[in-house]
Parts: C-alpha cells; structure tokens; sequence
C-alpha cells in the first residue's frame, strides 16, 4: 500500500495512503512556528480497518445517514447495506473508506486519488468513478476537490472525515477550542439522527454558533448544519481556532451544509498514533457535505447524478496562527 506525503514550502506536511484516500498526518504549524499533527489516526493501515471511525477518511458512495437504508430513485427502490441499527451510515458496511483508491498523479504538493465503485455496491446503483485530489499551497491550505461520474442515475454525497484537534492529535479533549459556524439553521433529527425534514432556526438553541464561542458541552455534537449564502460558489463554513497555540482553521466549501461531530463516540478504547489512547472529545470533525437522507427528503438540495453530468466539489481548509 503506497503511502505519498506532500509538503509546501512553509513547513507543513500531510501524508494519506491508498486505503480510503485517507490523511493519516497533517502537521500545522502554530504562531512560534512549531509543528503539531493536528488530525487523529492510526500508525498500522490494519487499524483503520479494525476500527470503526473514520479517521481521515473520504467516506461515500453516501456520506452521513441514509434513513432505513434505502431510497427511492425513478420509480425503483433500492435497499442498501445497513451499518447502523436500520440505517446505512457512510456508505454502507464497506464503504469508500475501506476500499483501495489507486495514485492516478504525485507531485510534491498535490495527489490525486481514484476509485471505481461497480453497480450495486452496498446497494447503491450505477457504476460510479470517483476522484479525490489533496493540495497543499504555501499559504497553509489544503484544498480538497472531488469529482465523479456514473453511468446510471444514482445519488453521491461525499465528505473528508477528519477529526481535528488544533493543540495535536494527543493533547486531549478539543473542549476549549473556539468555534464559529456560518449557519442560521440546521436539519433537526430523531433517536436514530435522521433529520426529520425540518430547518430549523438556531437562534436560542445549543447549536447557534454563529457567534465565536468556546466548546464546552459535556454532551457533545453530532448534527448537519445548513450553511448562510448557499448560493454563493465558495462559501464559509466554519472558524476553528485552539487559543492555546493560536492555530486557526477556516473552512469553505462548495457544499450547503457541515456536519459538526464531537467525537462522542471515543471512549479511550481505540489507540491511536504513538501509543495515544483517545478519549471523549479527543478531535472534532467539520465535515461539509449535502445534507443527511436527501434521497428520501425531496425540500432538501437533492444528491442525484445522472450520466452524462458531473459530479464537483470543493473544500478549503485554511490554517494560520494568531
């Protein structure tokens, strides 16, 4: 499995491998100039199999939760691989994260990762080709842009799945990190967190972050965020800043929405690189997307890709220090 690093010539340094095109290392420098590897990961490929989180991976062919695992598309059903309870949660059981995405292009600052997906995989129709390129500029961005293209209409929502603590992927919980969310709304949901259709305000609930605040709820956050301005091509998603370090990551994407993830689910079983064991809270993850069960949610912005169209997005993750 081949491994391939990128650099730019301020420093930073990111490495990903085939399997699930996934960002194993991403090391930011901090307002002194000192390097942290701000995402959680895995030292052996085995592990990422083993475990079930999703650290640095592109998740797809359905990012998020598709409700009872199925849709319907043209008149026809389709009945996907469920992962979780009823659901089918980021594609199903194999999903692109655990799959071997070939090196279509190297250079020192770029990669370009490709995947075929064949009709009916975890259920989903069409044949579908799929790219993801990762760039490092010498301003501190790594800009990461997708595409794809099917060959019978099916539905694509895919997401980088990051989890990020600007302090280093071992300085404990991201609880003091500040946030800021370029939202007015988010996609309400049940038990099972699927949305229920509505959108709602977030004025005077837990989830308005449109104003800079600090993290600090014990229970932590697992839901889609409808983004301000969806009609702009790039827009902000969210400000992330560790007052400790000063590191700050500002978010934009193409896509109408942001799931904010807390890593809720980290209980200190899973060891992560260099021995560190992760505990609740140890990174979040800002991953921009569509929204959750669009196939079955019509008022939402609709995930369908036919042949003959293509399938682009694009997100911006900009660090700096102050």
């Amino acid at each position: 499995m081949e491994t391939v690093t990128l650099v730019n010539n301020r420093g930073m340094r990111l490495r990903a491998i085939q399997l699930g095109a996934i960002i194993v290392s991403l090391e930011v420098p901090d307002d002194r100039g000192n390097l942290a590897d701000a995402v959680l990961g895995h030292d052996s490929p085995a592990d990422y199999l083993s475990h079930p989180s999703y650290f640095g991976a592109v998740v797809g062919r359905y990012a998020n939760r598709i409700g009872a695992a199925r849709f319907t598309l043209d008149g026809t059903i389709y009945r996907l691989v469920a992962n979780e309870r009823p659901n089918c949660l980021h594609g199903g059981k194999v999903g692109f994260d655990k799959t071997l995405w070939n090196v279509e292009s190297l250079t020192t600052s770029s990669v370009m990762f490709r995947l075929e997906s064949p009709d009916g995989d975890q259920g989903f129709p069409g044949k579908l080709e799929a790219r993801v390129k990762y760039t490092l500029t010498d301003d501190n961005a790594l800009i990461v842009d997708y595409d794809a293209v099917t060959d019978a209409p099916t539905v694509i929502n895919l997401t980088q799945h990051s989890y990020f603590n600007l302090a280093g992927h071992g300085a404990g919980s991201v609880q003091g990190h500040q946030l800021t969310i370029a939202a007015d709304a988010y996609t309400p949901v049940d038990d099972a967190l699927i949305p229920t259709g509505e959108i709602a305000p977030v004025e005077g609930t837990r989830y308005d972050f449109r104003s800079r605040r600090v993290i600090a709820d014990a229970v932590g956050y697992d839901i889609n965020f409808v983004l301000s301005n969806r009609d702009d091509p790039l827009k902000l998603a969210a400000i992330l800043r560790d007052p400790r370090g000063g590191r700050t990551m500002t978010v934009t994407t193409t896509e109408p929405g942001v799931q904010l993830y807390t890593g809720n689910h980290l209980d200190g079983s899973i060891t992560g690189k260099n021995a560190v064991r992760y505990q609740r809270h140890a990174g979040l993850c800002l991953e921009t997307q569509h929204f959750p069960d669009s196939p079955n949610r019509p008022s939402f912005p609709s995930t369908e890709l036919r042949p003959g169209e293509q399938f682009t997005s694009r997100t911006i993750m900009t660090f700096s220090s102050s």
